[in-house]
């Protein structure tokens, strides 16, 4: 278990990591670190030198988009074995480590600056993933009417604070009045939903760990 996913995820992110640093080594010490600065993209003109990097950020991309395809189907897979067993799904902890992608989304400081485009702040979404840490201390959990109610009322004060958040992103930026700018208004606002999914998903495991923990003691 532990070799299949070695080469399913450590593997291919190690392989990643090094043409990313390959190509940011080669693009800082052979092409005047362009795509590793601030550059204007609307001016911004091809050239053969660039692929290195270019093809290294689309490699991290597609890495990215790789992980959450495996984790929606493992997912999947898990809740099937879940609904049928009566126990919740086997989680491996270290799984909560994906979170760390999460920081990617900090490169949307980067691109907002050179061309406004607020797409790498949907990563924060990888935030969520921390709460396979907690997800796993309950794996294989008997899910009797005590455990139910609490993943209910955890999911419940999860999703109230994620829908709060994002009404007030809607109300407060929606007028585009941030720094007086409607690009920075709505770069914000792809963060704050993006950091608020990930809330939601993070809280909802957090929350149920602490929850199911709590009432042990008063039971016993």
């Amino acid at each position: 278990m532990k070799s299949s996913w070695f080469k399913k995820i450590i593997l291919p992110g190690l392989v990643c990591a090094g043409c990313l640093a390959a190509s940011l080594w080669y693009a800082v010490r052979w092409n005047d670190a362009r795509l590793v600065k601030p550059m204007n993209l609307s001016t911004y003109v091809f050239r053969p030198q660039d692929l290195p990097m270019l093809g290294s950020t689309l490699l991290v991309t597609l890495y990215a988009l790789y992980l959450v395809v495996l984790a929606v189907r493992h997912a999947i897979a898990q809740r099937r074995l879940q609904a049928g067993s009566g126990y919740s799904r086997s989680v491996n902890p270290k799984l909560g480590f994906l979170g760390l992608l999460g920081f990617l989304g900090l490169a949307g400081i980067h691109t907002c600056r050179l061309d406004s485009n607020p797409f790498p702040f949907v990563f924060f979404i990888f935030f969520g993933f921390f709460g396979f840490f907690y997800e796993g201390k309950l794996s294989h959990t008997l899910m009797d009417e005590r455990f139910q109610e609490n993943r209910m009322r955890a999911q419940l004060t999860a999703n109230r604070i994620a829908l709060t958040s994002i009404f007030l992103a809607t109300v407060l930026l929606g007028q585009g009045a941030l720094a007086g700018s409607l690009a920075i208004s709505f770069a914000a606002y792809i963060a704050v939903v993006s950091l608020a999914l990930a809330a939601n998903l993070f809280l909802g495991e957090y929350l149920l760990y602490h929850y199911d923990h709590d009432e042990q003691p008063e039971e016993e």
